[in-house]
């Protein structure tokens, strides 16, 4: 089979991902095969390349926002048949024996294994994945749309959890990238007002025409305290004004699993008053069947640019120079 592989972390710049030819992989007991159709595109995938994540596995095929068909079963699969379309995320193995597994916290599982980084993921022909860790598509998105929902639609929606915005209430999102663009529309959906402060006046007009009651490039000119707030940018010195942008008792999520350092913050300025700074692992299943659901239910859009899945490197180093509207998505 064709894909884009990394042989060894390298800056984007260098065009790292080769186009090989490798052997068709095999589903063991419990996997089933996808005929990939379409991968997105994540910062996460550029951590892993070029280092900011450690080394785990090398050669690698990136990519965990998978959709494709299934056309083999391994041994023992049950839930899903032949022909079935699937989504593959992030998450791919976990122990189900451990504490934060028992409690429903499996996103937490020292064992926990990722598509893309342990093993093999999206940025090819074919792709193996256990099917306890697989998603039905949902028929409304077509395979283009689902793939953002597959990290940046479930990574964005636990961040929402954890932000604990208020049915009603005031949301400020911190860069608008492939989950910002996600949250926005179910926050809205939920009747809330969001604030969006990112880079770049592209981006600052998609989030007005997608609703957005205020966005701009300067955090000093949000017009409201609101009740929570998500950092999506990997940028530690942004933590400190979006502390100082909560109400009393408000709540942010940081939604990146990398950020620069985090600057000496002032108790009293930022976090008196029971403003609350939670963090987000990854994801559990659940939060990724849930998404899909009210996501088919309002219908979320995602905002996407198609590439050539042999043109992956010039996509993502697109995604990292913020060239990107949306999401970047590798397509067959």
């Amino acid at each position: 089979m064709k894909a884009m592989v990394l042989a060894a972390q390298a800056p984007m710049e260098s065009s790292p991902l080769e186009w090989r030819d490798l052997p068709m992989p095999e589903p063991g007991p419990g996997e089933v095969r996808l005929r990939v159709r379409a991968c997105a595109i994540c910062r996460t995938d550029l951590h892993v390349i070029e280092g900011d994540l450690p080394r785990q596995r090398l050669p690698i095929v990136p990519g965990h926002q998978i959709v494709g068909v299934v056309d083999a079963l391994g041994a023992d699969c049950r839930r899903f048949a032949v022909g079935q379309r699937l989504g593959v995320a992030w998450l791919r193995h976990t122990c189900g024996v451990c504490d934060y597994c028992r409690a429903e916290k499996e996103n937490l599982c020292e064992s926990a294994q990722f598509t893309g980084y342990h093993h093999d993921g999206g940025y090819a022909e074919y792709a193996i994945v256990p099917e306890a860790f697989a998603y039905a598509i949902p028929d409304s998105f077509s395979d283009v749309e689902a793939t953002p929902l597959l990290c940046a639609g479930i990574i964005g929606y636990r961040a929402l959890k954890r932000s604990n915005l208020p049915r009603g209430g005031k949301l400020a999102l911190w860069g608008f990238g492939s989950s910002a663009h996600v949250v926005l529309q179910i926050a809205l959906h939920r009747g809330c007002e969001v604030f969006v402060v990112t880079r770049g006046e592209k981006h600052v007009a998609l989030a007005r025409r997608m609703g957005a009651v205020w966005a701009g490039q300067q955090p000093s000119d949000l017009p409201a305290k609101v009740d929570s707030a998500i950092l999506f940018a990997p940028a530690g010195e942004l933590v400190l004004p979006a502390l100082e942008s909560l109400k009393k008792g408000g709540t942010l999520a940081l939604a990146g699993i990398h950020m620069t350092p985090i600057p000496t913050m002032d108790y009293q300025r930022y976090v008196f008053y029971e403003r609350d700074l939670r963090s987000v692992t990854c994801n559990t299943r659940e939060d990724g069947r849930e998404l899909l659901a009210e996501a088919a239910q309002i219908p979320i859009r995602p905002h996407t640019t198609v590439y050539a899945m042999s043109d992956a490197n010039r996509a993502l180093m697109d995604l990292k120079s913020d060239q990107i509207s949306g999401t970047g998505v590798l397509a067959w």
